[in-house]
């Protein structure tokens, strides 16, 4: 018999957030990035949920959770993840996150430590330690999408209506396998993005970048105490994530992941499968 996957939605931080949770034991807290939702992680639940409880939300105006106008910057988001997992009951998460993830895993982490039993961080440079470099478009560097998104309404209005080639864009060009992301997943990620108020929504995520950094840059003053497990895909980030938290953790493994680009849940879950539980039965 199969692991079943079971949804709920709950009000955290005055915000409705979807979230899906699967089997019992420690629990492992996933949180995804852009152009995503909770179902980036549907390729390990199973195999985790097998020994551990799984908890899968959709961060605020993404998925099937509220859009609310203000409140995406990192720490606030945070703040509903901390909140949902108090309506939960757990008291200590292993949390992982990637991409937009790894900022909340970030947040997280620094306003509530004891909440937080380890953290693994996948494909995403913060912003104030090296991430802001993205924004700095040259001949040889940076992210115009970094750009696009983070300035006015033009850029959902532009994307309305092509939502479905805009992320497929995205997950072919960042990816070592083009097709690792499956027509199927390119259809739920659709539905979500493509919902009214999504796109603008996901684009918040950029548009307050500049306060996380000014955030990070005082949080990144102390140095994280909890297991770190840091990765890039060794086509995209390499060991980029892995030499950033070194700076930012005092226990850090890690490093890049083969044959994968952005997109570690999907490109190689079976790494994460073989991988996580032993970096979780390294926290204290």
């Amino acid at each position: 018999m199969g692991v079943e996957l079971i949804h709920h939605t709950a009000t955290a931080n005055g915000v409705r957030v979807h979230y899906v949770e699967a089997g019992e034991g420690e629990p492992v807290l996933l949180l995804h990035g852009w152009g995503q939702t909770w179902h980036e992680w549907s390729r390990i639940i199973p195999a985790l949920a097998k020994s551990f409880r799984v908890i899968a939300p959709d961060l605020r105006g993404l998925g099937d959770s509220a859009r609310p106008k203000t409140g995406y910057d990192k720490k606030t988001v945070a703040t509903d993840i901390h909140h949902l997992l108090h309506h939960l009951g757990v008291g200590r998460a292993h949390v992982v996150g990637h991409d937009f993830g790894v900022a909340v895993a970030f947040a997280l982490a620094h306003q509530w430590p004891e909440q937080v039993r380890s953290l693994v961080m996948m494909e995403m440079m913060l912003p104030g330690f090296g991430g802001e470099m993205a924004f700095n478009i040259t001949r040889t560097g940076g992210r115009w999408h970094m750009v696009f998104h983070a300035r006015c309404e033009l850029a959902e209005m532009l994307v309305a209506g092509k939502e479905r080639d805009y992320l497929s864009w995205f997950f072919k060009t960042f990816a070592y396998d083009p097709e690792a992301i499956t027509p199927a997943d390119l259809e739920v990620y659709t539905r979500a993005y493509a919902a009214p108020g999504a796109m603008g929504a996901s684009f918040e995520y950029y548009r307050t970048l500049f306060d996380d950094e000014e955030q990070f840059k005082i949080w990144g003053q102390t140095k994280l105490k909890v297991p770190i497990l840091a990765l890039g895909g060794a086509v995209n980030m390499g060991d980029r994530v892995f030499q950033m938290m070194q700076k930012l953790g005092e226990t850090v493994s890690g490093g890049s992941v083969e044959r994968a680009g952005h997109w570690i849940p999907e490109e190689r879950p079976d790494w994460l499968i073989e991988h996580l539980p032993a970096f979780f039965a390294t926290a204290p």
